[in-house]
């Protein structure tokens, strides 16, 4: 599974976009400062996702919505078609 579809994933599972679930952690005070666990932890307590998916959300809550390159354009199971996630909605990536 691609990074992206764990994104898709997420909003599907929550109704909310991955900027919305960023934006909601900044209001509770996470920030690329803050260790997994607790993003993990809230993510499983309010809208009950899994470690993988909650992974997803960690990294762009913390690092932001780039990614490595080293699945960029690949065949493989885990290929992503550009290094920046895309945060504003699954139906409306430009990249699908």
């Amino acid at each position: 599974m691609s990074f992206q579809a764990y994104l898709d994933t997420v909003e599907t599972k929550t109704g909310l976009t991955p900027r919305q679930l960023v934006d909601l952690a900044r209001e509770k005070g996470f920030d690329q400062s803050t260790k997994a666990t607790p993003i993990l932890d809230w993510l499983k307590t309010d809208y009950d996702l899994g470690r993988g998916h909650g992974m997803a959300i960690v990294h762009v809550i913390t690092k932001g919505p780039q990614i490595s390159t080293k699945h960029v354009g690949t065949d493989g199971t885990h290929a992503d078609a550009v290094d920046t996630l895309w945060l504003d909605g699954k139906d409306s990536n430009p990249h699908q």
